[in-house]
């Protein structure tokens, strides 16, 4: 008779994340993971197959979680210059409160991009950012708030490269003055 699981999954996905997170992929042994989810190695395997998939899977549940709030500003909002510095305030603040833990996509990318699974992660991951910019751009555009001389989707592919250079600049531990400038240079893409 098979054992039943005696771990919940998803806060072992969370918790790894963390880990991958603070530490990074190749830095993140086996053994790192088993103390961190209190798990033996058969039941380890058993629930997620191998690092790497615990990994792409973390990788997921982060882009999901981002991706949600991201969603959340840009469809709820009524204006879309408040919305687009809402999220890239929110970015900057968090590089500035943690910089060592900097955006585990672009950690991804500079990492594991050899990676296949690792980098189709990331594309997605790019995809989904640049897509919801995208539309937000549009709707303000339909409402007038963006002129009709501007392409919503240049901008968003604008806006989706900034984000990942300003997760990039937050590891290096710039002031947040630079950023601030940074950012009052990007949205001057959308007047």
């Amino acid at each position: 008779m098979a054992r039943t699981r005696e771990f919940d999954i998803d806060q072992a996905v969370d918790r790894a994340m963390d880990l991958f997170w603070r530490r990074g992929y190749a830095e993140t042994s086996l053994q790192d993971l088993l103390k961190e989810l209190s798990i033996g190695s058969g039941s380890f395997y058993a629930a997620f197959g191998s690092k790497e998939k615990l990994y792409i899977s973390s990788l997921e549940r982060y882009t999901s979680l981002q991706g949600r709030e991201l969603m959340e500003i840009l469809e709820n909002a009524t204006e879309i210059r408040p919305a687009v510095r809402q999220v890239l305030a929110s970015m900057i603040e968090a590089d500035l409160a943690d910089p060592t833990r900097g955006c585990l996509v672009v950690n991804t990318a500079t990492q594991c991009g050899s990676e296949p699974a690792a980098a189709d992660r990331v594309t997605a991951a790019i995809r989904q950012l640049d897509s919801l910019l995208a539309g937000a751009l549009e709707r303000a555009q339909v409402r007038g708030e963006l002129s009709s001389e501007k392409d919503p989707k240049e901008l968003a592919r604008f806006l989706t490269t900034f984000i990942q250079g300003v997760r990039i600049i937050g590891q290096a531990r710039l002031d947040k003055a630079f950023l601030e400038d940074a950012l009052t240079t990007a949205m001057r893409a959308l007047d």
